[in-house]
């Protein structure tokens, strides 16, 4: 059911810091249009940090009810409590969510053993599909493989977002664990490599912008078919860096305003990107052939 290009898509604000429903409507029917495998709702680029339990709830109800059982759709429902946590993914699972993804507790530093009982607790008290989401760079933790590999064998816990895009963890991973979990790529940059290993697919970032590319690439990646994929991902290649230019989703909100998809607005402690950044994203975006060149 998961897997190819899923992309962890924006959550559209109007520039008062309101959510845009309209510009996010625009936004799914998009993705569906060029053929986005799965939506990711309010993960890290859809700002979670900062929405409200209410606000958060909002976003996925309206993001089901757009995409009406058309691909799936996974929510984010992680945070460093556990409690919250629970709270949330249980709120996903009432709201109808097909899976949810749950990055690693951030800030407060837990060990190995704390993660683990951690998505334990999590899977044990609700019984939706759960993907664990390792982000080092992000979080200041490090999920080690011998920590997912005892939770895959939990029958909720599906599958891992990795995205410290580190070659010897990817390949640690699928050694393993891909027995008993899908495995995802949460670095664009690293994206068709891991899935050439074997991983089951990339949640994306760039594929807020480039949705087709980044579907045929996995697809491509997928069936070995790594000459045409790569001929897709060097294309790509500049705009995977330069959407990391300023924090995610700093960039990737100007891109898709720049594309004419939503509203100029983001939630602090975020800003709206640095005009000393538009020149050089939006020729990423030329030479990716999403918009032309004025």
């Amino acid at each position: 059911m998961l897997k190819g290009s899923m992309v962890a898509i924006a959550t559209p604000m109007h520039e008062n810091g309101n959510l845009d429903h309209d510009s996010l409507e625009k936004l799914i029917e998009f993705h569906i249009k060029n053929k986005t495998d799965v939506i990711i709702s309010v993960g890290t680029t859809g700002e979670s940090a900062t929405l409200n339990f209410d606000e958060h709830s909002d976003v996925i109800r309206t993001t089901l009810s757009i995409v009406n059982k058309r691909i799936p759709v996974v929510a984010g429902s992680g945070a460093n409590s556990t409690s919250e946590a629970i709270e949330l993914t249980r709120k996903s699972k009432e709201l109808g969510a097909d899976a949810c993804l749950l990055v690693t507790p951030y800030y407060n530093k837990p060990t190995q053993n704390g993660l683990y009982y951690h998505y334990k607790k999590i899977a044990d008290e609700v019984n939706i599909p759960q993907i664990l989401y390792n982000v080092p760079g992000r979080t200041s933790v490090d999920m080690l493989p011998d920590t997912v590999y005892k939770l895959s064998n939990h029958p909720n816990i599906i599958g891992i977002k990795e995205a410290s895009g580190d070659i010897k963890r990817s390949r640690e991973l699928l050694d393993k664990c891909s027995e008993n979990l899908s495995i995802f790529t949460g670095d664009d940059k690293t994206s068709m490599r891991d899935i050439l290993l074997g991983f089951s697919g990339n949640i994306s970032v760039t594929a807020n912008v480039a949705p087709k590319a980044m579907h045929d690439m996995c697809l491509l990646s997928s069936q070995g078919k790594d000459k045409e994929a790569s001929l897709i991902n060097t294309k790509l290649d500049l705009l995977h860096d330069n959407l990391f230019i300023e924090s995610n989703p700093i960039p990737v909100k100007w891109a898709l305003h720049r594309m004419g998809l939503i509203n100029k607005g983001i939630r602090l402690p975020l800003t709206w990107m640095d005009s000393k950044y538009e020149q050089i994203v939006e020729k990423s975006l030329i030479n990716a052939d999403i918009i032309l060149k004025n």
